[in-house]
């Protein structure tokens, strides 16, 4: 169960400072050194920001990363950009992310970066808020990259040569002193109307299982966000039952975007574990005020308890505008605190 009533948390990813979308984009000016300070002061602005809002959990912001998980393939060897698959014009959309062909079997001889930025956000964040790592799920993974057929057949196979390396580097976070770890798995909700659900979850319980009973464990399931839009089915329902033997402490549900649509099902997860529930809408320039947010507290309560209830938005803020996603995390936190009294 949760340290506290209806907690405040995020998913991982916050907006980049404006300087740091350019300096990303002109890093051959830079020396190791700048990068250094660069990562260092845009983690730092991240964290006073969600401090600042009264998160009680906070991440580094996933500073360092290109989107969610897109970064991490630098990561991985046996990986080579193929940037013919990806549309080029028209309207923004998931088929202009990056992909990947495979040319070798996978693997990560230095691990996946997370543990770095773990001690990084440990390193500069002050006492008081829980520090939470977010890392992306082996199928998630596997979604940017194009079996070729032979070393891998399929998308499922991709992901099971990426497990073990996400295995391991969720065991290196454990031991790196992290005690709350989201892995984010948006594929299998956006797909578990049309894939083996069960074998979603045998996937992921084999990827967690070197932290349960270690750390805080949770799963973050959404509907998809680049560029603000999404790109699965957007029903809760197919997940049902079969997610709700996940191996996890705390599960996040995109609700907000979708107007609270089956608010009902919420119940059937809080009888299994801790709920975090997406009451602010990330796709919306909308700025929810506190009032809105304590009404859709009030709604949760319905189904789930405020000692299983966390509040979060409904997906990582990096598609938002900073001065959005500050004002949005500060009416949550206040609405949240109104609501414990």
């Amino acid at each position: 169960m949760q340290p506290n009533p209806i907690r405040t948390t995020v998913i991982g990813s916050y907006p980049f400072p404006g300087w740091l979308e350019f300096g990303s984009k002109n890093l051959n000016q830079f020396g190791k050194a700048d990068i250094e300070e660069m990562i260092d002061d845009a983690v730092s602005i991240a964290i006073k920001d969600q401090v600042d809002a009264g998160l009680d959990v906070i991440t580094d912001g996933e500073q360092t990363r290109l989107d969610f998980n897109l970064s991490f393939y630098g990561f991985l060897k046996g990986l080579q950009a193929n940037h013919d698959e990806t549309r080029k014009f028209g309207p923004p959309a998931h088929d202009q992310r990056g992909k990947h062909s495979i040319i070798e079997p996978l693997s990560a001889p230095n691990g996946l970066g997370a543990v770095e930025e773990f001690k990084r956000l440990a390193r500069l964040a002050p006492a008081g808020p829980t520090l939470k790592a977010s890392i992306p799920g082996p199928y998630t993974l596997a979604g940017r990259m194009i079996p070729d057929g032979k070393i891998y057949k399929d998308r499922f196979d991709i992901a099971e040569a990426i497990l073990p390396l996400v295995h391991e580097e969720i065991a290196n976070l454990v031991q790196a002193g992290c005690t709350e770890i989201t892995v984010d798995e948006p594929s299998m909700s956006c797909y578990a109307y049309k894939e083996d659900t069960k074998r979603f979850v045998d996937i992921f319980n084999r990827t967690v299982a070197a932290a349960v009973g270690k750390a805080r464990l949770s799963t973050h399931l959404c509907f998809g966000n680049f560029k603000g839009r999404p790109v699965g089915y957007r029903k809760l329902h197919p997940m049902l039952p079969d997610f709700l033997d996940f191996n996890v402490d705390e599960i996040h549900v995109e609700m907000a975007n979708r107007e609270f649509d089956e608010i009902e099902l919420l119940a059937a997860f809080a009888e299994k574990m801790d709920v975090a529930v997406g009451i602010i809408d990330v796709k919306n320039y909308y700025i929810e005020t506190v009032e809105d947010v304590k009404e859709r507290i009030k709604a949760c309560l319905k189904y789930v308890p405020a000692e299983k209830l966390a509040v979060a938005p409904d997906c990582g803020l990096s598609q938002t505008a900073r001065w959005a996603a500050k004002r949005k995390l500060a009416a949550m936190c206040q609405g949240a605190k109104e609501m414990r009294r």
